[in-house]
């Protein structure tokens, strides 16, 4: 790594933060440098504590500390601390005071009732940003739902555009709207922080998974909001408008070949070499959408007759295409070691946690990582670094505020 200092080095993020969306963005921000203070709530008679991505299964190092968890949560440090008390209020203040952001992916009314807003945080300092990601937004009637990923993949039209034609509608494989919103939250925070450094003032920030997912529609909402024109589910997960651009199936697995642009339709002619390509009616994209049905039968005759590793051995690096793999096959191929995507960091419970690494690079190497955090474990010093003393943080402890 640099002998530099990772780009975000001194600057404090404060997270009341849960679950996937809002965890995904911060872990960009710890591991580019920032020292994100996430949030939990305590222990208390009858509750568990923490994050609730600290309970989701069916994978543990120990009780309540899941395998989820450390998935998003990675370089950060942990502070229990009730923020509906007084005096866990007063601990936010002061940490607000020593902070650049503060952020939260909480239900949509519950900032304003938690003083997690620059209103409230204002006074203890101008520069603060305060950013939130909630379901539906703050400013709406809709403010007080709940929501989650899947039912925005089904509202915004992602379902609609995802499975087999004759099948039904069908969502992502994973929380993608989830990643999304907490990406956009981190880019938003990132903004606002240039500017407080500019005019010392802070400001609120807003991202909420709907709107998020709404954007992600792109062309195909652009070609409906002019045209009228509705983009519907496609065989063999097919481009709506280039072809081939879609699964095919070799003898022994399944490909995607991607011939977006007419090179590389004629490079995959010339490096296949088979006659039945060579066909009239494909020699123009018009021509082979029109009779998309017919050259998947075609690709299908000529794929089958090999398997995956010939096709990849032939065109790898000539025409766009992939293995489809399954998830092992995915998180085992040696690419992922060449560059660079699987890390190992030391947990108190299992000494070489492998973890996935940072899709970012600085001065050309992966950003480090380090294990997520035990529940509250920083507790001591994060409040240390505030000024309080061991009388006051055990105080605090006895009191069921951290």
């Amino acid at each position: 790594m640099s002998q530099r200092p990772l780009p975000l080095a001194g600057y404090r993020i404060i997270s009341a933060e849960q679950y996937g969306a809002g965890p995904y963005g911060t872990q960009f921000l710890a591991q580019l440098g920032a020292d994100v203070i996430k949030i939990e709530p305590p222990h208390k008679s009858g509750t568990g504590g923490g994050d609730t991505a600290r309970a989701v299964g069916p994978h543990f190092l120990r009780e309540g500390e899941s395998h989820y968890f450390h998935a998003f949560n990675l370089n950060k440090r942990s502070l229990t601390l009730d923020l509906n008390s007084s005096e866990g209020q007063a601990v936010l203040h002061r940490l607000v005071a020593t902070a650049d952001a503060v952020v939260n992916n909480l239900r949509g009314d519950l900032p304003a009732r938690l003083g997690l807003t620059y209103a409230a945080l204002s006074g203890f300092n101008p520069a603060i940003v305060c950013a939130h990601l909630s379901a539906y937004g703050r400013d709406n009637e809709r403010a007080k739902w709940p929501g989650y990923d899947y039912l925005m993949q089904a509202e915004a039209g992602f379902c609609s555009l995802t499975g087999d034609p004759d099948g039904e509608p069908q969502r992502f494989g994973l929380s993608m709207v989830d990643y999304m919103t907490g990406t956009q939250m981190a880019v938003g925070v990132l903004a606002a922080l240039l500017d407080a450094q500019r005019s010392g003032l802070g400001r609120d920030i807003d991202c909420d998974l709907l709107s998020t997912a709404v954007h992600q529609m792109t062309y195909p909402a652009v070609w409906y909001l002019n045209e009228g024109s509705e983009t519907g589910r496609t065989p063999r997960s097919a481009h709506p408008t280039a072809t081939p651009s879609q699964m095919v199936k070799a003898q022994d697995g399944w490909m995607f070949v991607m011939c977006q642009l007419p090179k590389f339709w004629d490079i995959l002619v010339e490096r296949v070499g088979h006659p039945a390509l060579k066909d009239e009616r494909f020699a123009t994209n018009p021509g082979r959408l029109a009779h998309r049905g017919t050259l998947t039968d075609a690709l299908d005759a000529i794929f089958g007759e090999h398997p995956v590793a010939h096709w990849l051995a032939l065109l790898q690096g000539h025409v766009p295409v992939a293995p489809v793999h399954d998830i092992a096959q995915a998180m085992d191929n040696p690419w992922l070691d060449t560059i660079g995507m699987i890390d190992t960091v030391s947990h108190p419970d299992r000494a070489n946690l492998r973890v996935l690494a940072s899709p970012i690079k600085v001065d050309g190497q992966r950003v480090p990582s380090r294990a997520g955090p035990l529940l509250g474990a920083d507790a001591d010093d994060v409040l240390g670094e505030l000024g309080y003393d061991a009388d006051a943080i055990a105080t605090l402890r006895q009191q069921d505020v951290i």
